[in-house]
């Protein structure tokens, strides 16, 4: 509103993404990425089994949670006939996969593909089309057999020229599995089914048959061992290997208008890809350009010399998380309503060093590179000492005579507990533990373990969910995952000593630090009092603090001391 930025900017700017949409895909990982590195050893075990099953039985269906693949043997034809066992089905997408390209669904539209099935069976509104459009989710082909009637739902697969097939896939809501893990879900319901091939003369030959394989397999103890094993690297590739995440996926990206008040049925202009106008946001791209083309010119745009803003931005939110306070105060608006930076010529400096390193060996757009540069600064070396001229001219810091005091990050303060008591887990990835319930989909969230053995991992791999009270940890401003923010709010409440005072996960972590403060010292009390200060406060106890420790260890027991010491304001301010 207050700034020089059109309509016709913000919806040129919309442009720029009108082809990535909200939802998840497989990501693109590099060779070298752990996960694909950890897949090319589960791999070829995989493979291992399923040759046993190829050679013992020739077919065998794999759960892969969210889709059922079936494998039978490889088949020259120019159709398929699939046969459910029931007359009621879901199938949001079925693949269809060859010997050769093995990550090529033939069954696809796209493809030239037809699907065929009997119209009495399909429930209005849920097409057939829908079983093959190349989209997963609730947008499904479903079947009902008419009340009192036997009939069975099936569906045929027509190529458009003969193809080599091997496996046949399909869920009922892959989408709705694979993007709602944190809701108390069932595996779809998945029927059985018999799968055919078209031959020449025009009849269908059988070509696999699940139940039939099933019962094959676990009549031959061999055979049946290896299928579990199967089933055991598929749980361990679903876990350690790349996979389906909430990321967004690409679709073709539509023409862009802009919306007359905001509403989609009464667009006006058309619009390019393109950023605001007075910031040189010229683009030179059509209305009709790919989708890849139009974030990698918007991209270059950001990061092009003659565009310092980015750069500026990004060394000032550095400031910010390093100093509590960024040399533009409103990291988030550089704009006329947001305030004129501190030190203007820093700040610039700080961008040019970030495009262009001058003073060491650091490389371009490096965050690692810069923060190492802001650390060694002797403004980030001074002491936060107050001084009486220093606090009458700039009580704020915001000229840096001082290093600001800055409360620690809600985080911090947990995982400074944890590594206090030695019970922090130092695990790098791997899954966020959850403190939440798993609900069912319209329930509330409830918080059920936030403090458990399970909970003990650094804080940044704790699940959150909008609008969830740990009932700890919020009240020190950790934000809403609901809500945008540039900057935490810093507060200072009563309702902050009560939870590092009497939360079970003060209360038991306070236990654990004595426990370790007594091991370490021999149980010796003024020693293990000593200890406490260092593991919680990293320095020595001043005479007169130190006797007041002992006399209240002695009456109500070291855990008292630690959470004394935990409420302190030294342990939740940087010095």
């Amino acid at each position: 509103k207050f700034d020089p930025i059109s309509i016709q900017d913000y919806y040129s700017m919309s442009a720029v993404f009108q082809g990535v949409e909200f939802g998840g895909r497989r990501p693109e990982l590099a060779k070298d990425h752990p996960r694909q590195q950890r897949a090319l050893k589960i791999w070829p075990k995989m493979n291992q089994e399923r040759e046993t099953l190829r050679n013992g039985v020739g077919q065998w269906l794999e759960d892969w949670g969210g889709y059922h693949d079936f494998n039978f043997p490889t088949t020259k034809t120019g159709a398929l006939r699939v046969e459910f066992v029931k007359g009621n089905v879901g199938v949001d997408e079925l693949d269809v996969y060859g010997p050769t390209e093995k990550n090529k669904n033939l069954a696809r539209a796209s493809f030239g593909t037809k699907l065929k099935t009997d119209p009495e069976l399909t429930k209005k509104g849920h097409d057939l089309w829908k079983a093959n459009d190349g989209q997963f989710g609730t947008m499904a082909w479903r079947t009902q057999a008419p009340k009192g009637s036997d009939k069975k739902a099936w569906v045929e697969i027509h190529f458009p020229s003969e193809q080599e097939v091997n496996r046949f896939r399909f869920s009922a809501n892959r989408e709705y599995y694979f993007e709602t893990d944190y809701l108390n879900i069932n595996s779809p319901f998945l029927p059985g089914f018999k799968v055919s091939a078209l031959q020449e003369d025009g009849t269908w030959k059988e070509v696999g048959k699940t139940n039939w394989s099933k019962s094959l397999i676990d009549r031959n103890p061999e055979l049946k061992a290896a299928h579990e094993r199967l089933q055991d690297h598929i749980a361990s590739m679903s876990e350690e290997g790349p996979r389906h995440s909430f990321v967004g996926r690409f679709v073709e990206p539509e023409t862009t208008y802009v919306l007359h008040r905001g509403s989609p049925e009464n667009p006006r202009d058309e619009v390019v890809p393109g950023a605001p106008l007075a910031l040189n946001g010229i683009l030179g791209l059509p209305g009709d350009a790919p989708e890849p083309d139009r974030r990698v010119a918007f991209a270059d745009w950001m990061t092009e010399p003659s565009n310092p803003l980015t750069a500026r931005v990004m060394v000032n939110r550095i400031w910010h998380h390093i100093f509590g306070m960024g040399i533009v105060p409103t990291p988030s608006d550089f704009g006329r309503a947001g305030a004129p930076p501190s030190h203007p010529q820093l700040l610039d400096w700080l961008a040019a060093e970030f495009v262009e390193p001058t003073m060491s060996e650091g490389s371009s757009w490096s965050m690692k590179d810069m923060i190492r540069l802001i650390v060694l600064s002797d403004a980030f070396q001074r002491s936060s000492l107050p001084t009486e001229k220093g606090m009458a001219v700039d009580a704020g810091s915001s000229l840096l005579w001082r290093f600001p005091p800055k409360r620690v990050a809600a985080e911090v303060i947990r995982d400074g507990v944890l590594q206090a008591s030695d019970k922090l887990d130092r695990t790098i990835g791997g899954r966020s533990y959850r403190i939440h319930n798993v609900k069912k989909t319209y329930a509330q969230w409830e918080v059920v373990d936030n403090h458990g053995e399970e909970t003990w991992r650094r804080m940044i791999y704790q699940e959150r969910m909008r609008r969830v009270d740990d009932k700890i940890f919020t009240a020190f401003d950790f934000p809403d995952c609901g809500q945008i923010r540039a900057q935490r709010p810093i507060s200072t409440t009563p309702l902050q000593a009560l939870n590092l005072m009497n939360s079970d996960f003060v209360v038991t972590q306070s236990e654990k630090v004595a426990k370790r403060a007594k091991a370490e010292t021999g149980d010796n009390l003024k020693a293990a009092v000593r200890r406490c200060f260092e593991l919680l406060l990293t320095r020595h106890p001043e005479p007169g603090e130190f006797s007041a420790a002992v006399e209240v260890a002695k009456v109500s027991g070291l855990e008292v001391v630690c959470r004394s010491l935990i409420n302190s304001n030294e342990f939740a301010f940087l010095p």
